[in-house]
């Protein structure tokens, strides 16, 4: 789950980098001054944003897609257990 995190977090980035570059092209040629005196808090908030919208991306994806795990595990848990399932239970192995 964090690889898909991090993957959905960089491509979120990146498309808010190129549409910034876009919006902001006025800025060209002030370029060196602003990578010299601000490329530090730049950088800075640009940590900070990846690490706030990795959060999100993380908790959100936990929230959706891990829905009633526990619940279904333990079904299938009982399953095995009672002899129901095409799954050895954790008995026969020990057997075999």
């Amino acid at each position: 789950m964090i690889p898909n995190a991090l993957i959905l977090t960089i491509a979120l980035l990146l498309a808010l980098g190129f549409w910034m570059m876009g919006e902001l092209k006025f800025l060209v040629p002030y370029r060196h001054i602003l990578v010299h005196q601000y490329g530090g808090v730049i950088l800075a908030w640009i940590a900070v944003l990846f690490a706030n919208l990795f959060a999100a991306v993380y908790s959100i994806q936990r929230k959706f897609f891990l829905k009633d795990t526990g619940r279904k595990l333990t079904h299938i848990d009982k399953q095995v257990a009672s002899g129901q399932s095409s799954l050895p239970s954790p008995e026969r192995d020990e057997e075999l």
